[in-house]
């Protein structure tokens, strides 16, 4: 494997992490070493207390949000704000003028309403009848305005466009789409703070650098923020697998076309990887650095939610599909593998 420079998402992972100097609930999560037996030992990115939202999601719309009021804040004629400037009264006085929005399977719309909390706008998100009402609650619970828009997600996507189409809203989006590429970039942008984490406890020999890594996807934003970040500056390249549930394998399916194509199929039960189109952006990011992909059924996330109960870790099917990936993997005794627990239990 070698190391990649110059695609099309050229992030600055200096960024998230200065913002993130100034927030008082950042911390690194938990990097560890699970015993699989026979001489294999799997490392995992535990993400499921990632800023008290529960999920890896809490850095990206998070983040995007500070972005894009830094840019407001520069088109009124002003320097770029410090991380200890953005709470300022006089920051908040612009961001008071903005409403963020989006569409969400729940916790993307988390990290966006969080975000608007933190600095003085507003927020607005798009659910659909699928998403649990807790999530809902949690987001009013954080002066979001919740709106539920139909029975699926896609539903809900078309719903959030329309809005931004007939409102001032500010859509702040995950996916990425010809014309809409630079708020999904910010998100992902947030993302490569996992993998600077990482790359900084391998650095330092806390962990041993791992052979093979496993990323869940759904649009594609985490798994391409990662997988460029890998391909950057790891100094020991591993094999990359992006994995997909089999009932959306979008990102697989474009790669073999060579373009982005439509994945119909039914819905899992892996709710927050159930996306039946790839975002732009990470699809292109994600065809330059050697990756390969892989499906898993419903059944077999089921069981391996159940498996890592057994070890302690709580998460969903959509949280441990990198595990779930992994155990039918058939990788060799000595392999060190890397997964991420990529949520919390919902």
């Amino acid at each position: 494997m070698t190391a990649i420079d110059g695609a099309e998402f050229a992030p600055d992972p200096s960024r998230p992490q200065a913002l993130l100097s100034a927030c008082p609930v950042y911390a690194e999560t938990p990097l560890s070493a699970m015993d699989l037996g026979k001489n294999t030992q799997v490392l995992v990115k535990d993400e499921s207390a990632r800023m008290r939202l529960g999920s890896f999601k809490a850095l990206g719309g998070t983040y995007a949000v500070a972005q894009m009021i830094n840019d407001a804040w520069r088109e009124a004629g002003n320097a770029p704000l410090t991380p200890e400037e953005f709470t300022s009264d006089a920051a908040k006085e612009i961001a008071s003028t903005m409403t963020f929005m989006c569409a969400s399977a729940g916790n993307h719309g988390l990290s966006v309403a969080a975000g608007a909390n933190i600095f003085g706008a507003k927020a607005r998100i798009h659910l659909s009848e699928e998403v649990p009402e807790g999530f809902a609650e949690r987001l009013r619970g954080i002066g979001a305005e919740v709106v539920r828009s139909g029975p699926t997600y896609e539903t809900s996507l078309d719903a959030a466009n329309k809005d931004a189409a007939e409102t001032d809203a500010l859509l702040l989006a995950d996916g990425s789409w010809p014309g809409y590429t630079y708020r999904p970039s910010l998100v992902m942008e947030g993302y490569t703070v996992i993998a600077e984490e990482m790359r900084r406890a391998f650095k330092r020999g806390a962990q041993p650098w791992p052979t093979h890594v496993f990323l869940q996807a759904g649009v594609g934003g985490l798994a391409s923020a990662i997988a460029y970040m890998i391909r950057r500056n790891w100094t020991e390249q591993p094999d990359i697998i992006i994995v997909e549930p089999e009932a959306a394998p979008c990102l697989k399916n474009s790669h073999e076309a060579g373009k982005i194509v439509h994945a119909p199929g039914p819905v899992s039960n892996m709710g927050r990887l159930d996306c039946k189109d790839p975002s732009l952006v990470a699809f292109h990011a994600l065809e330059k650095c050697d990756v390969s992909y892989v499906t898993v059924t419903d059944d077999e996330a089921n069981a391996a939610v159940a498996a890592l109960q057994g070890y302690g870790i709580t998460s969903t099917p959509s949280g441990t599909a990198g595990y779930t990936a992994l155990l039918k993997a058939g990788l060799p005794d000595d392999a060190h593998p890397l997964v991420i627990i990529s949520e919390g239990a919902v």
